[in-house]
């Protein structure tokens, strides 16, 4: 099969030499993981058929454990996690959540009943301040390597890679307040999770410092275009003149109910959603929001837990990250 294969042009299109192809191809362990990834990548998009010394069945697996796909965030998620955890030469095993649907705990049975190497946790258990953290003690106890992503939680001895939330409340407040702003609302997720409490705090002690004599808007719901919705109702009600979502699917949802009530998006309210998963810039008006380095924290997700699998390190290298808040065309001078 392989002598139909141009390795001139799976070299160009890899980034490679051609003898790095060869040795590829011919299942070399010289080339390095992220290499090796590149030149497969190559085979694929050329569309040529992989040898069968490629296709072999990995049997270093990772379990991923992602809330619903609903929220574009979370299959931004688990590409590039599936990209970085393929470079180390791992196979992800997916494991999506929903109300009503298969349990955390379940799928984490699962996981281990196959003989799983890993778990990345994204926005799980670990999250939620009410859930007992004892599900991960145990696997602490069964020297299962993990980590978790979006709730670091104090109590579970693992690694945990974040956003700085109560930076993003702040640049999200001094924003609106350089436009004029000062009637300003937060709409975020249920208190019991993390990520909104420190959003909530943050939020809070921002509004009360700059505005010590008004009330701090703050509802909490659900992260759907219905929790949105119902959101933004209740903080115009109040007042606001803006809001700032704890996700981009609640900033659609607050979208949606302007539109119906007749209220002018930026004129008359401004938004900042969060997230900026794909094809939010296309909004009507386009989004305000905050990018996250979603590729960055799931290639150091990765490349942590790899550590704590082969043993390299068994210290706890947590780490938060830094958003990008990208002004667009929802947020503006208050008239």
């Amino acid at each position: 099969m392989t002598n139909r294969i141009s390795l001139a042009k799976l070299a160009d299109q890899a980034g490679v030499s051609t003898a790095t192809v060869s040795r590829v191809l011919n299942g070399k362990d010289v080339v390095a993981p992220e290499t090796r990834q590149a030149v497969l990548t190559a085979i694929d998009l050329l569309g040529y058929e992989r040898p069968e010394k490629l296709r072999r069945r990995p049997t270093r697996l990772i379990g991923l454990v992602i809330p619903e796909l609903s929220n574009p965030v979370f299959p931004l998620f688990a590409q590039n996690l599936e990209t970085a955890l393929t470079s180390f030469g791992y196979t992800p095993i997916l494991c999506t959540q929903r109300a009503g649907g298969v349990t955390e705990d379940t799928h984490v049975q699962l996981l281990l009943d196959h003989g799983i190497n890993g778990i990345i946790f994204v926005s799980g258990l670990h999250a939620d301040m009410e859930s007992n953290p004892d599900r991960y003690h145990s696997l602490i106890e069964q020297k299962v390597p993990f980590v978790t992503i979006n709730g670091s939680n104090p109590t579970i001895q693992a690694p945990d890679f974040s956003l700085d939330d109560a930076l993003t409340m702040r640049q999200a407040i001094r924003h609106l307040r350089t436009l004029g702003h000062s009637e300003i609302g937060l709409a975020v997720g249920p208190a019991r999770f993390i990520p909104a409490a420190r959003k909530v705090a943050s939020f809070t002690k921002e509004m009360q410092a700059l505005y010590p004599e008004q009330p701090v808007h703050i509802t909490h719901t659900l992260f759907t275009l219905e929790g949105g919705q119902a959101a933004t109702k209740k903080l115009v009600e109040a007042g606001c003149t803006a809001i700032i979502y704890g996700s981009d699917m609640m900033a659609l949802g607050g979208l949606q109910y302007c539109e119906t009530a007749g209220i002018s998006v930026p004129d008359d309210l401004s938004i900042i959603g969060f997230d900026d998963t794909p094809l939010i810039s296309f909004t009507n008006p386009p989004l305000t929001t905050f990018r996250h380095p979603v590729r960055e924290i799931s290639e150091v997700a990765v490349s942590t837990l790899h550590d704590l699998i082969t043993g390299v390190t068994t210290e706890n290298h947590s780490m938060t990250f830094r958003s990008e808040l990208v002004v667009r065309e929802s947020t503006t001078t208050l008239a």
